[in-house]
């Protein structure tokens, strides 16, 4: 017989519950190894004595007392099922199956002369105030954040839609860690073919170990090997909201503060809550610096490199001479310049991540003003290789999410190795490949590159700059949801009319 089948056979055994407490405690204890976070209490009702098991690690002890011992020993003749005060009972009659309750924080209530077992749920919570998520942060608009607990996420969720439509679809992933995982969406506006999908990627998924909506990423993506990630993940309930009113999906995972949004385009990566907190002008102005900015962290230092290499005769005059005489004296070809730099600021970049915040700024600050001067100085580096990575590594914090900044941080290699075989023209042709691997690359079966491949013309009103709120009528068409139309009127009066 297969591994496999061996297992699946073995787990779906039921086990009857013996009418001798002891006995199903001694079960319950082989079956956990001797835990020491196993505890029991005896307990005497109805003339019987019983045995209350639970997992001290997991299990709340004030629950216990206050809904399940206090209520017993006031009434000591009333049946279970009306004395104990828990909303969250069932009676079970396989043994396996109350241990996997006991195994998500229910404790177990034996009693002999039973057949049967009593599984309450007492699961300890521990929860944290919806802080501001610290890489999502806005200037206007709420500064609630998602935590580590699922039901308090989900509240969140819950209190920003107050509608019957939003739905709650539950899976248990990982054999050994058996992680709750919920998907949300709005059974009227999804589409259901991208949520059959959805559903039929995330059954699909056999492991021991889900611990993170990013360990499920890699399951569910159509491209695991693209530079540019393929769900948006968030923090903000908001966002979160705004996306689920378009038609999407979000993934959250139990014990992670972050929700996946499927599916996603790329130009949502580039869009910020605070683009529609803002006015109109300010909040496009913002957006399509990001967006230039995305060209300048990913192009720049190959720029400088096909310049100083092949291209100097498109410098102005009043330039040649500055850049001739920094480079002056350089051991190495800029390709190699570039490399030394790009490398370094990635080093002071990655321990300024780990290292306690205030000393991961000192050293970011010092890290990048010390070794700058010292470089140049030393003679390793010209002074204009060091402003051109300076500007680059500015430019790629503009993108309001990590995994696209990191994306642009890996395509600036290839460009800068491009450029320094090809120059311009090296660029270009990395740029199509870019390009063209964009078109091409789907989110979850829908495409990523929308609205510009397909071109949906109405989808550039909230593309690059952002039309005002009362002229987006439809929804956007790269999720093909079932109501496209989100409002009737652009507006419910007009600046022409009179008061009467």
């Amino acid at each position: 017989m297969p591994e496999d089948e061996q297992v699946k056979q073995e787990s779906e055994e039921i086990k009857p519950v013996d009418s001798a407490a002891a006995k199903n405690l001694e079960f319950v204890n082989q079956a956990l190894h001797q835990s020491s976070d196993l505890k029991t209490r005896d307990i005497i009702h109805n003339d019987s004595a019983g045995i209350v098991i639970y997992l001290e690690s997991i299990a709340d002890t004030e629950k216990i007392q206050n809904s399940i011992l206090d209520p017993l020993n006031r009434q000591p003749k009333i049946n279970i099922m009306a004395g104990i005060t828990n909303a969250e009972m069932i009676q079970l009659n396989d043994l396996n199956e109350a241990i996997k309750r006991l195994l998500t924080g229910n404790c177990l209530l034996l009693l002999d002369g039973m057949d049967s077992v009593y599984a309450i749920n007492v699961q300890l919570e521990i929860t944290r105030p919806p802080e501001e998520p610290y890489n999502e942060k806005v200037v206007r608009g709420s500064h609630e954040g998602f935590g580590e607990n699922m039901n308090q996420n989900l509240g969140l969720i819950r209190k920003r839609i107050e509608n019957e439509s939003l739905v709650f679809k539950q899976y248990i992933l990982g054999k050994k860690t058996k992680t709750k995982v919920v998907i949300a969406y709005m059974d009227d506006l999804v589409n259901k073919e991208i949520l059959a999908e959805v559903d039929r990627r995330i059954c699909s998924i056999s492991t021991d170990m889900i611990f993170s909506p990013g360990f499920i990423e890699e399951f569910l993506e159509n491209n695991s090997f693209s530079p540019f990630p393929q769900m948006l993940p968030t923090e903000r309930p908001d966002r979160t909201m705004a996306h689920l009113m378009d038609g999407r999906i979000a993934l959250l995972a139990d014990g992670s503060a972050t929700a996946l949004i499927l599916p996603v385009t790329f130009l949502s990566f580039f869009q910020s809550p605070d683009d529609f907190n803002s006015r109109i002008l300010s909040g496009s102005f913002f957006r399509l610096l990001r967006m230039v900015s995305f060209l300048v962290a990913m192009t720049l230092p190959a720029i400088y490199i096909a310049i100083i290499g092949f291209h100097f005769e498109i410098l102005p005059n009043e330039l040649v001479l500055p850049i001739k005489s920094s480079l002056e004296g350089i051991p190495f070809p800029p390709i190699v310049e570039a490399f030394i730099m790009v490398f370094t600021i990635e080093l002071i970049r990655e321990a300024g991540v780990r290292l306690p915040t205030p000393i991961g700024q000192t050293i970011g600050i010092v890290g990048g003003l010390v070794i700058g001067d010292a470089v140049v100085n030393a003679g390793f580096i010209s002074n204009v290789m060091v402003i051109v990575i300076a500007v680059t590594a500015v430019a790629s914090f503009t993108v309001p999410t990590y995994e696209m900044g990191a994306s642009i941080r890996i395509l600036t290699f290839p460009l800068m190795i491009a450029a320094s075989l090809l120059g311009f023209l090296g660029i270009v042709m990395g740029l199509m490949v870019i390009l063209l691997h964009l078109c091409k690359l789907e989110s979850v079966g829908t495409p990523y590159f929308s609205p510009f491949g397909p071109l949906n013309l109405s989808g550039l009103k909230d593309a690059i700059v952002r039309f005002p709120l009362w002229k987006m009528n439809d929804r956007p068409m790269d999720t093909l949801p079932q109501k496209i139309k989100k409002q009737n009127k652009t507006r419910g009066w007009n600046k022409n009319e009179t008061k009467k």
